[in-house]
């Protein structure tokens, strides 16, 4: 059994996917088994929550087992992680924040893999704010995308424009918005290709987008891919991984200066489609 207190009212689905991982993953089945309590009482939909309430999820051995990331590195200043595609980052945080000092740097959508890093003292997260809002931090991508990228190798501007309402972004040739960089390198061609992507600029969906509106979006994704190719190939998980951090900082974190992390996730595993 976990138990977790509410901090802020929100819908027992958006806290489960939030807080606790291994539970989002199975809360259908909890939800039908009736194996969720609010404030003790057995739960079977999602339901309003409200600031103090308390939930329990009682999940099997397996369920609870279940691994949503591993930790890559970790000493006096920062925790790295190599997160599993399926699991909000929000929940990594969570799980990081039970007995320790941990603070949020920077996120991964849910349906994307690979590495995030966070800090564990406030001189840690000073530094590493800094090198991400600086461009100190390298972050290398590998993508799974329809098609093949022409020419092999570029580096791609465009702009893009935040719809906060429909949660999304739309990317324009069109000088509005914020200008975004997608520099890529394709790996293996074909009907879908293998892509190295490394940003110049870190906006919201900045992959996803830009790849749709080049023509080749990410295999699987929901959002702004090809419903039709991800339905004929059964393509339900985004191919998409946060592949390399490289950090470039001072201060408490010099020892790390120049170091490169490497996550173990492929854009290919479980996959079928390539």
């Amino acid at each position: 059994m976990k138990e977790y207190t509410v901090h802020e009212n929100t819908t027992l689905a958006a806290f489960t996917d939030n807080t606790c991982a291994q539970a989002s993953f199975c809360l259908r089945t909890l939800l039908k088994g009736r194996d969720v309590r609010v404030n003790g009482v057995r739960v079977g939909t999602d339901v309003p929550l409200r600031q103090g309430d308390v939930v329990r999820y009682y999940m099997t051995k397996a369920q609870e087992e279940k691994p949503a990331f591993s930790v890559l590195y970790r000493d006096a200043n920062v925790i790295v992680t190599d997160k599993a595609s399926g699991v909000n980052s929000e929940a990594v945080f969570s799980a990081l924040q039970e007995g320790q000092e941990c603070y949020f740097i920077h996120r991964l959508d849910r349906n994307t893999a690979g590495l995030m890093i966070f800090a564990r003292n406030r001189a840690a997260e000073t530094e590493l704010l800094s090198a991400f809002r600086e461009r100190r931090v390298e972050k290398v991508y590998l993508a799974r995308v329809i098609g093949t990228p022409s020419p092999a190798h570029a580096v791609k501007e465009a702009y893009l424009v935040k719809d906060a309402a429909a949660s999304q972004v739309r990317v324009s040739a069109k000088p509005v918005g914020e200008k975004i960089v997608t520099e890529y390198d394709v790996l293996e061609a074909g009907e879908t290709s293998l892509v190295r992507i490394r940003l110049h600029t870190g906006k919201t969906h900045q992959i996803r987008a830009h790849f749709a509106f080049l023509g080749h979006p990410v295999v699987g994704d929901g959002k702004y891919g090809d419903a039709a190719f991800n339905r004929a190939h059964h393509a339900a998980r985004q191919r998409l991984v946060a592949k390399e951090l490289t950090l470039h900082c001072g201060g408490v974190l010099s020892a790390l200066s120049d170091r490169t992390f490497v996550s173990r996730f492929s854009p290919d595993d479980g996959a079928e489609c390539h």
